[in-house]
């Protein structure tokens, strides 16, 4: 990216994405998907969600998980990751929170810049981003070669002080002013993004997130569950 011409500051708002925008963890949805694909067996599927629940209860070394997970994509072509991770897309889309949608469309109204910021690949978080109208997109990034995956990340990961390091070539390209900006988010791994940003929200917060939302005053959102509208819901004739 290059350095913004712009002459005025701009507010944007940052939407971190598993359990912010949407209700379910993405990494979780693209593993059950390749389960009914017949891509990985039902012991990968439960050894899958065992890391999960490492990582929710803090016990998982993330960084050193993603590389070993990305490893397995080498050789694989970018071609095929987007045609696998669109196979996926109508179940993340139906996880989608309303209330993360009209958040969304309330900064879009304020003029803000609005993005989404995440420690999935791009190949989730792109199409998810498009989804929603949301023209920026801050991921982790997978080292490419003429095409096909080399299964190594990009340093540093886009998690905890890595989204930081990302975040910070979109401020300066559109001379953002984190002071007035807004960023949203479920985890308290994503202290440091609060930290510098004027409009810290902590949504649908977990345990150690919501109590340092309440001891530093921080708004609290909860969104509630994705379902079908009243319209979707009533029976049929």
């Amino acid at each position: 990216m290059t350095k913004s011409t712009r002459s005025r500051p701009r507010v944007a708002a940052f939407f971190d994405m598993d359990k912010t925008l949407i209700a379910e963890n993405s990494g979780a949805i693209y593993m059950k998907h390749r389960y009914e694909a017949g891509e990985i067996d039902g012991l990968e599927l439960a050894r899958q969600g065992l890391v999960y629940l490492r990582y929710k209860l803090g016990a998982l070394d993330v960084g050193a998980w993603s590389r070993t997970a990305m490893a397995g994509f080498e050789g694989q072509t970018e071609e095929d990751l987007r045609a696998s991770a669109a196979g996926f897309l109508d179940a993340v889309v139906e996880t989608i929170y309303p209330e993360a949608r009209e958040r969304i469309e309330w900064h879009r109204k304020q003029g803000h810049l609005v993005a989404i910021v995440s420690g999935s690949t791009r190949y989730v978080v792109e199409p998810i981003a498009a989804h929603l109208g949301v023209e920026h997109s801050i991921f982790t990034r997978l080292e490419v070669r003429d095409g096909r995956l080399t299964g190594r990340v990009v340093e540093p990961l886009c998690f905890e002080a890595g989204k930081i390091h990302w975040l910070r070539r979109l401020v300066e390209a559109e001379c953002i002013d984190l002071a007035k900006s807004w960023f949203y988010t479920d985890s308290i791994t994503d202290l440091p993004l609060l930290e510098i940003v004027g409009h810290p929200v902590a949504t649908n917060p977990d345990p150690r997130l919501y109590r340092e939302a309440r001891r530093r005053s921080w708004p609290i959102r909860i969104f509630r569950q994705p379902g079908p509208t009243p319209a979707e819901a009533a029976p049929q004739d």
